[in-house]
């Protein structure tokens, strides 16, 4: 499973090939996350924070458009909806 990454991170880092492997798990499931998943546990951790909600949309909406798969340009009332129901 992915031994050409797993190769290239062995030969670019001091890792190891296990080291590699679950480096690459961990990045894979981070990103397997649905964004309704990465909006309510982001809106936590912000709130957690101290952040108010208009504060938190906000950064939630401008750190969607740099996930490795971009979803479609949500609106700030989706956004509260995914954490609101």
């Amino acid at each position: 499973m992915h031994d050409e990454l797993v190769d290239h991170l062995m030969r670019s880092t001091p890792l190891q090939r296990g080291e590699a492997l679950r480096v690459i798990q961990d990045v894979l499931a981070y990103f397997d996350e649905t964004t309704e998943d990465y909006v309510r546990r982001r809106h936590r951790e912000l709130q957690a924070q101290g952040l108010v909600n208009a504060e938190i949309f906000e950064r939630i909406e401008a750190d969607l458009k740099y996930r490795a798969v971009a979803p479609p340009e949500l609106t700030l009332r989706q956004l509260r909806r995914m954490v609101y129901g």
